[in-house]
């Protein structure tokens, strides 16, 4: 690398730093300062959302997009952090509450209150998240070890097939009554932390972190998975993605680096699955169909497979389109006037054109298969004001010729 490029590269990660630092803290000032007026009532919602679908397509993007593995279980990895997290911070005290029908289940443990009787309440229901998050993407991590063994050896479609029944099982099993003193059966599990509930007091004032927190999550994990990416083992990744047969010829244990991409993305899936389940307070194992599935696969497609900055912009722009930006289609009214087709689903319909063109258009996503780059953007904006200047320049020259 040349000194050139060395000061493009410093520039652009000091300039990314100063964005990070400008995010948190307006995440911080919608939660501690700003009045909860109209706009932030429907801001916050579609930030956090959107940063958790930014991590489940981040996580696909890493199975599909860099190892090349079809697959269509992501739902069900979901589901099993979303329950493992809210199954071990229910409050002792609401589990007969909860587990109405199950005799008060069979797991009498709360992380959150076990450190909560060491940091408080607050810091207890902070720092016991965090824990419970780690814990729910280590059980989709083992699920996913144990599953990986028969299906990572079958190719293509019929590995998607075998991964998409296994979304259909694992909703099942988690809704049979047996199992209800550990998973409530087909009933709802709530009263569990969220969002809401993350708090610290500090020097006697008591800081609200709920649009922080799934940012903090979430950013640390797409750090993590950058990093894998850009190590020996994602070159590993992307060499199967590319030619299996020439991956093996050159040393590469197909089986194993397969394993490995496929544990890690489910152990991310886990963790955005019980981030999903601190934003929706309540969940329920019928609600984590193959549907979704498809939804997190469409963001990545839109956003270009093989890119994980590709994957965050469109899982943002996904959740503010289909929730915020075209609501006004359901409404019946736009500019204060009366449409007779703007009516209930309008806005699904717009929504479905839309994709369809950018698909249409853009076969590659948003991104293709770059990465967002800070110094670029700087170096264009830069390029850009260059020509403008200039234009101004011959512009003024024209004029005082005349």
């Amino acid at each position: 690398m040349t000194k050139i490029e060395q000061k493009k590269s410093k520039k652009g990660t000091w300039i990314a730093l100063c964005c990070i630092a400008a995010l948190y803290v307006l995440l911080f000032l919608i939660d501690n300062v700003f009045p909860s007026t109209s706009f932030i009532v429907m801001l916050t919602p579609v930030l956090k959302k959107g940063a958790i679908y930014s991590l489940l397509c981040v996580s696909m993007n890493l199975l599909n997009g860099f190892t090349g593995l079809f697959s269509l279980g992501q739902a069900g990895f979901m589901l099993i952090g979303a329950y493992t997290y809210a199954i071990f911070t229910i409050p002792v005290a609401e589990h007969m509450s909860v587990y109405q029908y199950f005799d008060g289940g069979a797991i009498q443990f709360s992380i959150p209150e076990a450190i909560g009787s060491i940091l408080g309440p607050t810091g207890g229901a902070f720092f016991g998240s965090i824990i419970a998050i780690i814990l729910a993407g280590c059980v989709a991590a083992v699920f996913a070890a144990l599953i990986g063994i028969p299906v990572l050896r079958l190719k293509s479609d019929y590995l998607a097939i075998a991964t998409l029944g296994f979304v259909e099982i694992i909703r099942a099993v988690f809704q049979w009554n047996s199992l209800g003193v550990i998973t409530n059966g087909s009933n709802q599990l709530r009263k569990y932390t969220a969002f809401s509930d993350m708090k610290l007091t500090i020097g006697g004032a008591t800081l609200k972190f709920g649009t922080i927190f799934p940012f903090l999550i979430v950013m640390l994990c797409i750090i993590v998975i950058v990093l894998l990416i850009n190590s020996s083992y994602g070159r590993a990744f992307k060499a199967i993605r590319d030619d299996e047969v020439a991956a093996e010829a050159m040393g590469i244990s197909l089986f194993k680096h397969k394993m490995l991409s496929f544990v890690i993305s489910c152990f991310f899936a886990g963790v955005g699955g019980a981030l999903l389940a601190m934003f929706q307070t309540t969940i329920k194992a019928q609600s984590f169909t193959s549907a979704m599935t498809y939804e997190i696969l469409l963001m990545v497609v839109i956003g270009g497979i093989g890119s994980v900055s590709g994957s965050c912009i469109a899982a943002f722009l996904y959740i503010a389109c289909s929730e915020w930006w075209l609501r006004f289609l359901d409404s019946g009214k736009f500019l204060g006037l009366s449409v007779p087709f703007f009516r209930d689903g309008f806005r699904k319909v717009v929504f479905s054109v839309v994709i369809m063109i950018i698909v249409l258009f853009f076969s590659r996503g948003i991104m293709g298969d770059r990465e967002l780059s800070f110094s670029g953007i700087a170096g264009g904006v830069k390029k850009l004001s260059g020509r403008l200047k200039k234009k101004d320049i011959e512009e003024k020259e024209d004029t005082g010729n005349e």
